[in-house]
């Protein structure tokens, strides 16, 4: 995610976790006619096994018992109403024996019905969490099945940013649609096992009255007009964690490009509002720039869906941004598209980790910067560390963040800094910077689709540029005070 200015403001305190929601409204809406759903092949489900935790900063949301493997959505939008009709297929890793299952739904949505197995099943659905009375077994795979439908509401974020204070599902008042879930918030709009430890495949079918256009992350799969409205299905073949997964509607039409080595980009923009789509071929020419230093783009596609957001979030193969001047520049697109290697293809398996995203992202952004804006690389530094100071005094050191300010600069600002230091000291060791690009580019391709914590990470980084560097990254990331720089 990249924020909408450099500097925080204001508080808020996220409260998730009031509220019962069991019965259907009092009159309630014909269901919508779900296509069948999507079969994965069985050994594809594979590439989505993983080892869910507990979070350290928000342990309140995500459950480790269940390792999500494949999410096949059918979701269908009534602007009007402003009504999401949804049929989730399910199917999962039971990562322990255990007599239910607990997933993450929004108390804003109804539970028409569940099955687990082929089997209807007992379910409490108390504030955020929907329990499943359902026995599963250790590493054996089940398939829950969820019908559900109501009017979505953003979740409280827990952040003290100007650019966002609510994350998930955002309806606009003409009943556009756009969705961004850092650190949390998919539980909004559907079933799900909100967790950045927890990666799986997604299939999403996504329904809208015509001309309308339901966009969503991965490959567009097929598009067609049924009975007025127009239906579009998105493969996401590659796994994602919850954060990285979105779904817009709205009045969109697309403009695409190609990267130079091949990557297919599209821009999905409001249709009054065309000569937006030129971002199609900044994103493509910076796309290029990136794998020059990172490798191959890991993923097919590449694209964005441009959204009434101050902010922009690296939601995995198609980003979702702001439509402003600040979040369609050229630097924010850098950054969100270096997620892609620093997020999306390694994904920190806990919160507390995500300055593992955002340091060296920034990093790359300042470089871009440097090189294709000025003022040089020093003196952005220079302005960078003087407001790291002021930020990690006020919202905590990176690895160690105040958890009621999610996403302030100094996740940001101090990696971005301790990154260079590491490539300082490579030069000053080797004459060049060769090792320090080397473990940049092998990193994400070493835990491709995987997840990691800091331990394993850092770990890996001594070993890759034999350096012992217990006191170097304890001070940048767990220091009270900005350590000396170079």
């Amino acid at each position: 995610m990249r924020r909408r200015t450099p500097l925080g403001c204001g508080l808020l305190v996220a409260a998730l976790l009031a509220g019962c929601t069991v019965d259907a409204p009092d009159e309630p809406r014909e269901p919508a006619a779900h296509p069948p759903p999507v079969e994965a092949p069985a050994d594809a489900l594979d590439l989505a096994v993983n080892e869910p935790r507990e979070d350290s900063v928000y342990p309140d949301v995500g459950d480790p018992g269940v390792d999500a493997l494949h999410y096949d959505l059918s979701l269908d939008w009534d602007p009007e109403e402003r009504v999401l009709d949804g049929r989730e297929r399910l199917t999962f890793r039971a990562t322990a024996d255990d007599d239910s299952v607990q997933l993450d739904l929004s108390p804003e949505l109804t539970v028409r019905s569940v099955t687990v197995d082929g089997e209807e099943v007992e379910w409490r659905h108390a504030g955020k969490d929907l329990v499943l009375d359902h026995e599963v077994v250790e590493d054996q795979r089940h398939e829950v099945v969820v019908a559900y439908a109501g009017t979505p509401e953003p979740a409280a974020a827990p952040t003290t940013r100007g650019d966002f204070s609510t994350t998930g599902w955002t309806t606009t008042d003409e009943g556009w649609t756009w969705t961004m879930q850092e650190p949390y918030g998919a539980y909004t709009w559907y079933a799900v096992n909100d967790h950045p430890s927890d990666k799986a495949l997604y299939d999403i079918t996504v329904s809208v009255p015509s001309p309308w256009t339901g966009v969503a992350g991965g490959e567009l799969v097929s598009r067609e007009e049924r009975d007025g409205r127009t239906v579009t299905r998105w493969r996401m073949a590659e796994p994602a964690a919850a954060y990285l997964v979105t779904v817009a509607t709205g009045d969109y039409t697309s403009t695409e490009a190609t990267s130079a080595s091949g990557v297919p980009v599209t821009w999905w923009v409001p249709r009054d509002r065309p000569q937006l789509g030129r971002g199609a071929r900044t994103m493509a020419r910076e796309l290029a720039w990136l794998e020059e230093r990172l490798g191959p783009y890991p993923y097919d596609t590449a694209g964005a869906v441009l959204v009434e957001s101050l902010s922009g979030m690296e939601t995995q193969t198609m980003i979702t941004l702001g439509i402003s001047d600040y979040t369609l520049s050229a630097p924010v697109v850098v950054h969100e598209l270096a997620h892609h290697w620093y997020g999306n293809q390694v994904t920190p398996e806990d919160w507390r980790d995500v300055w593992m995203n955002e340091g060296m992202a920034m990093y790359l952004q300042v470089l871009w910067q440097a090189e294709h804006e000025g003022p040089g690389l020093d003196r952005l530094l220079d302005a960078y560390a003087e407001r790291e100071i002021v930020e990690r005094a006020e919202a905590g050191p990176p690895g160690a963040f105040d958890p009621r300010a999610f996403g302030e600069s100094n996740i940001y600002y101090g990696p971005m800094l301790m990154w260079h230091e590491l490539r300082e000291r490579l030069v000053a060791r080797d004459g060049d910077d060769d090792a320090f690009w080397a473990m940049v580019r092998a990193w994400p391709a070493s835990r491709d689709n995987g997840t990691a914590d800091r331990e394993e990470y850092l770990a890996w980084v001594e070993d890759h540029t034999d350096l012992e560097l217990t006191s170097f990254f304890d001070a940048w990331l767990m220091g009270s005070t900005t350590p000396p720089r170079s």
